[in-house]
């Protein structure tokens, strides 16, 4: 179930739809997908192209100051969009809930984790998205403590 690793590479927006449709195969059975990569990386773009991918028809932003999003899917599904880049500690995560939303079963996806390192759960799917210096974005990810 799931792959060790799996590199895209991807330049136009107009690929987005297609990156979506290859991170959820990898990634369908996962709940927590952590995405990480510098301010512009496109983390935000990418996430906006899965909730559209997974049926959303809410407008999805990025959630910088409510910590939180919670977003509708076509099949009835939950979706959850977290930013923590402006979080001050793990105690203000622990506040809103993070462990029951990393445990519900619904997709969690979470920018700047790395702000939250000491909450991940055991089993997620880490996102790493880079821009090269071709202007291509290389995307990386990688199923980590498989169950």
């Amino acid at each position: 179930m799931g792959v060790a690793n799996q590199i895209i590479r991807f330049k136009e927006l107009e690929e987005l739809e297609s990156v979506s449709l290859q991170l959820l195969e990898i990634g369908q059975h996962i709940p927590v997908w952590l995405f990480q990569g510098h301010m512009g990386a496109g983390k935000t773009t990418l996430i906006k192209a899965l909730c559209r991918t997974l049926g959303v028809e809410a407008t999805v932003h990025s959630p910088t100051f409510s910590l939180v999003n919670e977003y509708l899917g076509a099949d009835g599904q939950t979706i959850y969009h977290f930013d923590f880049y402006r979080i001050k500690d793990e105690v203000e995560a622990l506040d809103i809930g993070i462990e029951e939303y990393f445990y519900s079963g619904s997709f969690c996806f979470v920018e700047w984790p790395s702000k939250v390192e000491g909450l991940w759960p055991e089993h997620y799917l880490l996102i790493d998205l880079q821009m090269d210096d071709r202007g291509e974005r290389v995307l990386a990810a990688e199923e980590v403590g498989k169950s």
